[in-house]
């Protein structure tokens, strides 16, 4: 039965949805694993009755979404802010957790300079709406090298991100700046963690992410030139690969 398949959770980021994922899985072999692609909360279509944008909200969700699928463990795969909701559901539901993979994401807070920037691009949501925020947000998340080759990617990001909720950019950017640190999640998974990391990462620099990588006590990383904040569609064969192998390690001895 399909529902015995070892089960992917792919979590997008902040003012994606779940359709990122629709090309980099489509190669997944569907007689192997078990993909579940949900919108997170104020994302996509799952924009009713929404209060809480925080991370730890967004895990309750995701862990009720789980049960309602009959699914008990899930390889977390988190792109960006969707890492930080995979943690938060880590630590919460550990025993849920088969394995984590964080793809452009983090387990640190946002700095003191960060934390500023997120209040600037609330002010700016607030002052000038959506559309022109998601016009000058998206763009810098590409490597330079890859922003006039991937302008179809990009205009279909903006696309997404244009129709997300006023209140879910602001919430989600609230949401954002007041994670706590969950490196302690690292160093006490009792399950395989991944990294993969863009070179060229703007959101989520590869000198912040290094020192996580020898906190889990079993590891894996790709360390990716060219790329900045959106694998998936700068170099998609070799992150679906990394992905791809990264499962078979979790599951592999199911």
């Amino acid at each position: 039965m399909t529902t015995a398949l070892p089960a992917i959770l792919l979590l997008h980021g902040f003012g994606e949805s779940r359709e990122i994922w629709t090309e980099f899985t489509r190669e997944f072999p569907d007689d192997q694993y078990r993909l579940l692609t949900p919108n997170l909360l104020g994302f996509g279509t799952n924009i009713h009755d929404i209060r809480d944008y925080s991370m730890e909200a967004q895990a309750r969700y995701l862990a009720e979404y789980l049960r309602q699928r009959g699914c008990e463990r899930v390889l977390l795969v988190g792109h960006s802010m969707g890492g930080y909701a995979a943690l938060a559901f880590a630590e919460r539901y550990p025993n849920m957790v088969a394995g984590l993979s964080l793809f452009h994401s983090t387990a640190l807070p946002d700095s003191d300079e960060k934390k500023a920037n997120r209040d600037k691009n609330i002010d700016f949501v607030q002052r000038h709406g959506v559309d022109k925020f998601m016009e000058s947000f998206i763009r810098p998340l590409f490597a330079p090298a890859n922003r006039e080759r991937l302008v179809q990617e990009r205009e279909f990001l903006e696309e997404i991100g244009k129709a997300t909720p006023k209140e879910t950019v602001i919430g989600a950017l609230r949401g954002m700046k007041d994670r706590p640190d969950r490196t302690h999640v690292l160093r006490d998974a009792r399950y395989p963690v991944q990294f993969i990391v863009g070179k060229e990462d703007v959101a989520v620099t590869v000198e912040s992410v290094l020192p996580q990588l020898a906190l889990p006590a079993e590891s894996y990383s790709l360390l990716l030139s060219d790329v900045g904040h959106l694998g998936y569609f700068e170099r998609p064969d070799e992150t679906r690969r990394a992905v791809l192998d990264f499962a078979g390690r979790v599951f592999g001895n199911d």
